[in-house]
């Protein structure tokens, strides 16, 4: 990173910026060209691991470059606020910003779909406890990224 003085390293820093992100971008591979996609999202942190949880319909280009490739970046930006200065030189933004990297798979079973739609809904509305019926579950498909590796950098 090149502004270090702006990278965060604390792992409960960092989940609380990603924790704000109302928006997280998956990168996939299309050949060549990069496909990015805005995603609602879950998140669960484990024994100082991460792991995404995203929801979606059961086709589409999403799943289908997923499957040719299932390795994926992904970003998610909050606290966006511009900063004015004397001189258009001095003008800035705050931000926090969490970028990474990992495997993505669509979850296999109704106990791994059922936690990531709850972390998705635990995201968003964190004083409610959902209740998923069978149906509703087997109508979604879930994503489960395990992420190898992230970053957070912020300007505050």
């Amino acid at each position: 990173m090149r502004r270090k003085e702006r990278e965060i390293i604390d792992f409960e820093k960092m989940v609380h910026f990603l924790d704000r992100c109302d928006c997280c971008r998956l990168g996939l591979s299309d050949g060549e060209t990069p496909y990015i996609v805005p995603l609602n999202f879950g998140w669960v942190a484990e024994n100082g691991l991460l792991t995404l949880y995203f929801h979606c319909a059961a086709e589409g280009k999403k799943l289908d470059l997923i499957r040719k490739n299932r390795i994926v970046s992904f970003e998610a930006d909050c606290l966006h606020e511009p900063v004015t200065g004397d001189t258009a030189c001095r003008y800035s933004f705050r931000y926090a910003c969490i970028m990474g990297q990992g495997m993505i798979r669509t979850a296999s079973t109704v106990d791994e779909k059922r936690k990531g739609l709850t972390a998705v809904m635990a995201h968003y509305a964190p004083d409610y406890t959902p209740v998923f019926s069978e149906k509703q579950i087997g109508g979604v498909t879930v994503l489960i990224l395990e992420v190898s590796e992230w970053t957070c950098k912020a300007n505050l």
